[in-house]
């Protein structure tokens, strides 16, 4: 069931972690995404009393359009033909419903809520993604979310190979209020993350944000640089990093999705932060990204504040995306 956007907003931050979710905040971030689709969507569907076969293959040609892509859309379709066959109403609202059932369906496959920090101390977070993703406000943002729920928060700046990325990291960390251990330009990425890691140990942290570098056009590199990160910290913490998080850019669309299919062929990925949502109209990217790939949506990047960070859920995206005046209201 699609629950209305004030019964969903309190039922996401009683169950989420950071307590931080604001609708309107998603609606707004995700408005040049829902006019793409919900105005391309009004156009094929308004005004037909019952939806027929041209219909739906209208829908279908929006669908695709929209950055949702063609082998995700051939699903959607196939299910939206096989729901309308046994449903009496096939009213344009009606349709409306059975396309965001499909969409919410899909966002939750392989959606999980992953480790429990509290298991772990420290929690070791790895952050990997190109350069200009968002990495580095990403760990800003992720940091000042963990320590506004009293946790100890500490950054390592394992990218060393750009020196504006230990100043960018190190205003971010001033920002969110938590420290940071970084070394000069040139320094062994691995020595930095065991240096966090061990300070973290000594000094009882909860939390440990590790950034990496973006470099990804020698994935031969890339792999051996990340896999030595990860035998360095788990000399100290066995079972670490509990989490490897991909930052991608909402912005780039397909490109999204070949860095995703791309860092999952060099590195274990656990989850996905999907940045700079509220810049673009290809959210609809998100739905191709979570179709090709077994790795769950984390967190959502909605605005460029400290606090626009919010923890992903599915019916909620959809419910950002579908809002207007025909479709505020309705549920299913």
């Amino acid at each position: 069931m699609l629950l209305e956007p004030q019964n969903l907003s309190r039922e996401i931050i009683k169950m989420s972690l950071f307590k931080n979710f604001n609708f309107d905040k998603l609606k707004n971030g995700l408005s040049k995404t829902r006019n793409k689709i919900v105005n391309s969507i009004n156009e094929a569907v308004t005004g037909k009393a019952v939806i027929d076969n041209i219909t739906i293959d209208k829908l279908e040609e929006v669908l695709v359009t929209s950055d949702i892509g063609f082998d995700t859309t051939e699903k959607i379709i196939e299910q939206v033909r096989v729901s309308l066959k046994s449903e009496k109403d096939r009213s344009e609202v009606s349709i409306i419903t059975v396309v965001k059932n499909e969409l919410v369906k899909l966002l939750n496959q392989n959606q999980n809520n992953g480790g429990d920090y509290t298991n772990h101390k420290p929690y070791i977070i790895l952050i990997v993604g190109i350069n200009g993703a968002g990495k580095t406000t990403t760990i800003g943002k992720l940091a000042n979310n963990y320590k506004k729920i009293d946790c100890k928060v500490i950054v390592g700046a394992a990218d060393t190979f750009r020196a504006a990325a230990n100043e960018q990291l190190d205003i971010w960390a001033e920002r969110a209020g938590v420290d940071i251990i970084q070394r000069g330009k040139g320094s062994d990425p691995s020595s930095v993350a065991y240096d966090t890691v061990k300070k973290a140990l000594d000094d009882k942290y909860d939390i440990v944000l590790i950034d990496t570098a973006g470099r990804l056009h020698n994935k031969t590199n890339l792999m051996n640089e990340l896999n030595k990160i990860k035998r360095v910290i788990s000399k100290l913490v066995p079972d670490a990093p509990h989490q490897t998080l991909l930052v991608i850019d909402g912005n780039t669309g397909q490109n999204a999705i070949v860095q995703a299919d791309e860092f999952s062929k060099v590195t274990d990925l656990s989850g996905l932060v999907i940045t700079k949502l509220d810049g673009t109209a290809k959210g609809g990217s998100v739905f191709q990204i979570i179709a090709n790939q077994n790795v769950p949506v984390k967190y959502i990047g909605v605005g460029e504040g400290i606090d626009d960070l919010q923890e992903f859920d599915a019916q909620a995206f959809v419910n950002a995306i579908f809002v207007s005046d025909i479709y505020a209201n309705e549920t299913t």
